[in-house]
């Protein structure tokens, strides 16, 4: 099983978003040296708990400092953009870092509704219905580009090429989702599918089953693939794994609770005082992320991939300081026997 990872870029309390950015960049090089297979950039916008607000730059950048591992947007929240641009940029990271590049996709606007109306280039912007279709549309700029499939010959776009135009394999293409929407997608195109558990952790299996059963195969994927997106946080002994999660703990509640905040440190998220309805959705917030030693970890993580069957597992670990970021990404390594 592979194990791959998924940085937001979050920023801490009393931390930058230029911080942020350096410890992904940071973090991304200790972990192509340790042996994981993808490193795939979030996409958030006017948040102040995450930096990454445009994954197709980030993307370069880890491209560039990294040898061996995948790199990728997890994901491009296609409804905000036209397929032809997208395809372009990808285009380009393909050229510059061939075999390396993953375009992960999204339907989520990953922000509030008067952002994503700023972020839209006008009134002819993509609807949300309209996703599937801007999908194949950049499917078929890609593989266009990369000359695995001209344009149909009545294509209204024939003749529009997503350069550069170059015989590289192109970026491998994900689809991502929470729930059945995603994965019925994904099973239509014939795509990979990432189901973010971390995320939405109620019908994963039933979202995964339906994948399976509605996969169609297609040039770019015989069968169906499934990758599970994790929370999961390694320390050297439980108490302290259960003290550094805190900190993630208490955002995702303050998150759901209508009143984001940047990551605060554990003393602070251990003396915040919880109203019983908050205490209520602590509980359930910290049941969605796998905590613990690193044997603990492995456990409970090959059983929830065994559960979903699950070829791949992309974890995203969230602690207020790095270093203890970066030793829990350490540890996990160990436990899968990465190198």
């Amino acid at each position: 099983m592979q194990i791959s990872v998924l940085d937001q870029s979050p920023i801490r309390k009393d931390g930058t978003a230029a911080n942020a950015v350096a410890e992904t960049i940071a973090l991304a090089k200790a972990c192509d040296t340790l042996g994981y297979h993808r490193y795939w950039l979030a996409e958030h916008h006017n948040s102040n708990s995450f930096a990454g607000s445009c994954p197709e730059i980030l993307i370069g950048r880890v491209a560039q400092e990294t040898h061996r591992i995948r790199v990728g947007s997890g994901g491009v929240m296609l409804t905000h953009y036209s397929p032809l641009k997208v395809a372009e940029q990808f285009r380009m990271l393909d050229v510059l870092y061939p075999g390396r590049i993953d375009l992960g996709l999204g339907r989520a606007p990953g922000t509030d509704q008067l952002t994503s109306r700023a972020l839209q280039a006008g009134p002819q912007a993509w609807p949300i219905d309209a996703f599937p279709s801007q999908v194949m549309l950049l499917r078929q700029f890609l593989d266009d580009a990369s000359g695995r499939e001209p344009m149909p010959a009545d294509h209204p776009y024939r003749g529009i090429h997503a350069m550069p135009r170059a015989a590289t394999p192109g970026p491998e293409m994900w689809m991502l989702g929470s729930g059945i929407h995603g994965a019925v997608y994904a099973a239509e195109l014939g795509l990979p599918f990432s189901h973010a558990y971390f995320i939405s952790t109620e019908g994963s299996e039933d979202a995964v089953k339906e994948y399976r059963e509605r996969f169609k195969p297609s040039a770019a994927l015989a069968q169906p693939r499934v990758s599970l997106g994790v929370a999961a946080l390694v320390g050297e002994s439980e108490e302290e794994a259960r003290r550094l999660a805190m900190s993630r703990n208490l955002w995702v509640v303050r998150l759901l609770s209508g009143n984001p905040i940047p990551f605060p440190s554990p003393e602070e998220a251990a003396a915040q005082p919880l109203n019983a309805q908050e205490e209520k959705l602590l509980a359930t917030v910290s049941k969605r992320s796998i905590v613990g030693t690193k044997d603990v970890v492995r456990e409970r993580l090959t059983a929830l991939a065994d559960a979903h069957g699950a070829d791949e597992l992309t974890v995203v670990t969230i602690t207020y300081d790095f270093a203890s970021r970066l030793r829990s990404y350490e540890l996990l390594a160990e436990a899968f026997g990465l190198s």
